[in-house]
């Protein structure tokens, strides 16, 4: 019985790249002898177990058979004649396709020390098409490495191109996209993890109504990109920038959505195309399962960012109708992230990228005036229920009437 390190931990410890979890494979074993020796068996497909005190996964060494489309359609052997080269071979890109043996020698059949000098992502085998998660994989892989200089291989590209042609890319499910995608959102440069699956096709079967917005044009004054979807990926990028949320990042990606669906005869204006955005979002969610969370937000700040961009302008009673939409009397978090949101999208722009954004201050201090004022004050003039609601309201819109005349604005 033999154990290798594998996978993840390999590939970034001879990038240099900080990671937290170790893979193993055991080659030679049957199950039985792992857990003699203290393993707990958690795979329901094939053999896994967590080891007695690091509690680490060990994965017998095991070959597959494709059998139906879609991930799941796979067989799984493992037998203690089947060799690490084997088990390797099996894997999607040669640098997750490396071992290191218990004395921490390099094992690698299939070049992947050499693409990780090369800043290449290449597919191991003709196996990588058999399974569409990988067309996600490799765009996550290349949104996570690409500060680093890492590209797709130009024939895994062509090879994940064939999966959306072939139809195995529509045999995703949801849970598995949103996977992989929130794991993508959460990397460096986001904006990638798209661009590389509307490269090879495969994003105008995953989230067309983003696919939709390339080749939109809006009005070369406010957006010298001119192009609607480029808009949306430097969106991603500064809101990568500013926060490390990724329901931010995931909000920044689909603000816009109602753009791609505005007649060509009013192009490049893009008028109403906030309410045009909320089904649409609401479709996207659905299809990609996106949490409650991620959801709320991206409805927010599709509805409401331009609301946001014009927080200097608005009239008390539409400045109150954006906090109380925000629910940001209750949910400051939320409302934080809504700005972060608007910021992005008004610096996600070619030339734009570094300008102040006072209209998040001015909101905050909008809620900040609003919340200081003394509930207790109103009760004790006998007002309860509707009364009391409707006394706080006016209370609130002079507040904000002082704050828009002047009197309070931020410095």
């Amino acid at each position: 019985m033999q154990t290798y390190l594998v996978g993840g931990a390999v590939r970034d410890k001879r990038l240099g790249y900080p990671y937290s979890e170790r893979d193993w494979v055991v080659v030679g074993a049957r199950p039985e002898e792992l857990e003699a020796q203290g393993f707990t068996p958690v795979g329901k497909d094939f053999p896994v177990f967590l080891h007695p005190k690091t509690r680490e996964e060990y994965a017998l060494a095991r070959t597959e058979r494709k059998t139906a489309p879609g991930y799941t359609g796979f067989q799984f052997h493992a037998d203690p004649d089947i060799t690490l080269e084997d088990d390797l071979r099996r894997r999607d890109l040669t640098i997750n396709a490396m071992a290191e043996d218990e004395q921490g020698q390099l094992v690698d059949p299939y070049g992947g020390a050499r693409d990780l000098e090369d800043r290449l992502l290449r597919h191991v085998s003709p196996a990588f098409s058999e399974d569409p998660v990988r067309v996600l994989r490799t765009a996550r892989f290349a949104a996570r490495y690409h500060h680093l200089g890492f590209r797709i291989a130009d024939d895994t590209l062509a090879l994940m191109r064939s999966m959306v042609d072939n139809g195995e890319v529509d045999h995703l499910v949801p849970e598995r996209v949103w996977k992989e995608m929130e794991r993508a959102l959460g990397e460096r440069n986001p904006e990638v993890f798209i661009r590389s699956l509307r490269d090879c096709g495969a994003l105008a079967r995953v989230l067309p109504e983003v696919d939709a917005l390339f080749g939109v044009p809006q009005t070369a004054e406010h957006h010298p990109e001119i192009d609607t979807g480029e808009h949306c990926l430097m969106v991603m990028q500064q809101a990568a920038q500013l926060s490390d949320q990724t329901p931010v990042r995931f909000a920044a990606l689909t603000h816009d959505l109602g753009k791609g669906q505005t007649p060509e005869d009013e192009w490049p204006r893009h008028i109403n195309h906030e309410q045009r955005s909320l089904p649409l979002v609401k479709a996207l969610c659905k299809r990609v399962a996106a949490p409650k969370d991620y959801r709320a937000l991206a409805l927010l700040a599709a509805e409401y960012h331009t609301h946001c961009h014009r927080a200097l302008e608005l009239k008390p009673k539409t400045l109150l109708k954006v906090l109380k939409a925000s629910d940001a009397f209750r949910r400051s978090e939320r409302f934080e992230q809504f700005l972060l949101c608007c910021e992005a999208d008004a610096r996600g722009r070619t030339g734009f990228e570094q300008r102040d954004y006072p209209q998040a201050d001015y909101l905050r201090q909008a809620l900040r005036i609003c919340q200081s004022i003394d509930n207790r004050a109103i009760a004790e003039r006998g007002l309860t229920g509707k009364e009391f609601g409707e006394a706080l309201e006016r209370e609130r819109l002079a507040r904000l009437g002082e704050l828009r005349a002047g009197t309070n604005r931020p410095d």
